[in-house]
């Protein structure tokens, strides 16, 4: 695996993380096919990170409200991003911030002014 020698997403060419991601990808086929559930998991929190890193932060925008990719019917709305990372709380949800990998939203539902 190309990250195992400590190398950040955040200095990865596009290529190196879409190889990366693919290796991820299949380790985490293996595991599920396994049962490894929280392993499986584990792979797929690292292939929503990498994917982050090939994505534009200013795509992404403060006030807009996205859904939650892998969580139908959950969105999240965006107060502000910091590197890949947007900041905001669930919609309909305990109203706490939390941080979401930018890979993990779907288009825009609506924004708020």
């Amino acid at each position: 695996m190309i990250n195992e020698g400590a190398k950040r997403y955040s200095e990865m060419t596009k290529e190196e993380l879409q190889q990366e991601i693919a290796v991820l990808a299949e380790k985490a086929r293996k595991a599920e096919q396994m049962g490894m559930v929280n392993e499986y998991a584990v792979y797929e929190r690292k292939i929503a990170m990498a994917r982050a890193y090939m994505l534009n932060p200013a795509d992404f925008r403060p006030g807009e409200i996205y859904e939650i990719e892998g969580a139908p019917g959950e969105y999240f709305k965006v107060r502000y991003l910091k590197g890949v990372f947007a900041w905001g709380w669930r919609w309909k949800g305990t109203g706490e911030e939390e941080a979401l990998p930018i890979s993990l939203l779907r288009r825009p539902v609506r924004e708020e002014s």
